[in-house]
């Protein structure tokens, strides 16, 4: 007898969560006190009416991959744009979606303040980012749930702080001064620092954790940290680790959320790339669900037709939820299954079985079947939590 993993944890109660089969990403999201979202590109202003019906759908957290960036919201000193800004607010707003803010400083941040800073004393560019920080965060007061307030701030070689414009023209508390502001501005936005390849242990990871532990020791208001989690999808990441990064900044009092989460595959993609990668977004969002500090999962994009993967990364794309047709590829059953029957961080999917007396438990391709086909709730349940105990944080 062969049943798949979401039937058996049914049978056994594991979850009592049914599954009816118009549940969405979102509304699965919300019965669990989570968020699961998505970064919403250009195409949210073009005419393809799927984009949008997609995004109220199935999410219930958005934001923008660019539209609220210093160069986008202000495009010239002092001159503010708000049009794509207030847009995206207001479909959050009409159709029950929280936002996220990204971001207020970011090394790449060019136009007139990348040119102008050289010439500008640590006074002036103190008061040039303060200016930035209280008009934008004032425009979105009480709209934002959280904001990207400094974005990859930390060098990828050394490990110290990025030497840029911003580090150079005021000093090494542009951070602190950068959160503080934000947080008088609105005072009830969770004020965040995002970065990239700092998911799990090691060295950028704890240079992430030393820099927000810092802050807090120092009083600075920040609330939580940002993983962006790009990934190449057969590559290999680590459960345990993950978990165990977002324990320690839990002990800190800081939130995480998976800010920019995809999966790249090469190209054309192939039916055992896309059952990896379902594997993947399945068990990284389960790490998130395994603990309490993490509430926000969000994939940059969602749609294969609209992605940055395939301009950055040569023979890569197929990386989102969605394909080009905006159809549900198995990553978006991934991350329901995640939803809906979540028991523990799970290792990657296995082959082979494993024996508990009378009952055997075959893994293959992240399905579970077990057999003789006359058995009974103990046995199975004996079986089941053996593996469970072998593969949990694994």
């Amino acid at each position: 007898m062969r049943i798949n993993t979401a039937a058996l944890a049914l049978f056994l109660s594991v979850t009592a969560m049914a599954v009816p089969a118009q549940e969405t990403l979102g509304s699965l999201a919300k019965k669990r006190g989570v968020f699961v979202g998505a970064a919403v590109g250009d195409a949210f202003w073009g005419g393809d009416a799927r984009y949008k019906d997609t995004l109220k759908k199935e999410f219930n957290l958005i934001v923008a991959e660019n539209a609220m960036k210093f160069d986008q919201l202000e495009p010239s000193k002092n001159r503010f744009t708000w049009k794509q800004g207030d847009d995206l607010a207001a479909f959050a707003a009409q159709n029950g979606i929280s936002l996220r803010g990204h971001n207020l400083v970011w090394h790449q941040q060019s136009g007139w303040i990348a040119n102008a800073a050289a010439g500008l004393s640590r006074i002036e560019m103190q008061a040039v980012l303060k200016n930035h920080i209280d008009s934008v965060v004032g425009h979105f007061q009480g709209k934002i749930l959280e904001w990207d307030v400094v974005n990859e701030a930390i060098d990828d070689g050394a490990g110290a702080l990025r030497e840029s414009f911003w580090k150079q023209r005021i000093g090494s508390d542009y951070l602190d001064s950068a959160f503080t502001w934000a947080h008088r501005a609105d005072p009830k936005a969770l004020l965040f620092y995002n970065d990239y390849s700092g998911e799990g242990m090691g060295g950028k990871s704890d240079k992430i954790y030393d820099l927000v532990k810092g802050m807090k020791d120092r009083g600075v208001p920040i609330h939580g940290v940002g993983l962006q989690s790009h990934f190449a999808a057969q590559a290999l990441f680590s459960t345990a680790d993950i978990d165990r990064n977002l324990k320690r900044l839990g002990a800190l009092g800081l939130r995480v959320s998976f800010t920019e989460v995809d999966f790249r595959l090469p190209l054309p993609a192939d039916s055992a790339g896309l059952a990896t990668q379902k594997d993947n977004y399945s068990r990284l969002l389960a790490v998130c669900l395994a603990n309490d500090n993490c509430k926000a999962f969000l994939t940059w994009g969602f749609t294969d037709a609209h992605s940055w993967v395939p301009g950055f990364y040569g023979g890569y794309g197929a990386a989102l939820p969605f394909d080009e047709n905006y159809k549900p590829k198995p990553a978006y059953d991934g991350l329901k299954q995640s939803l809906t029957t979540f028991v523990g961080i799970r290792a990657p999917a296995r082959s082979g079985s494993l024996r508990n007396g009378n009952v055997t438990l075959d893994f293959a391709h992240g399905g579970l079947g077990f057999s003789p086909a006359g058995f009974g709730e103990g046995p199975v349940r004996n079986a089941v939590g053996k593996w469970l105990g072998e593969a949990r944080l694994r």
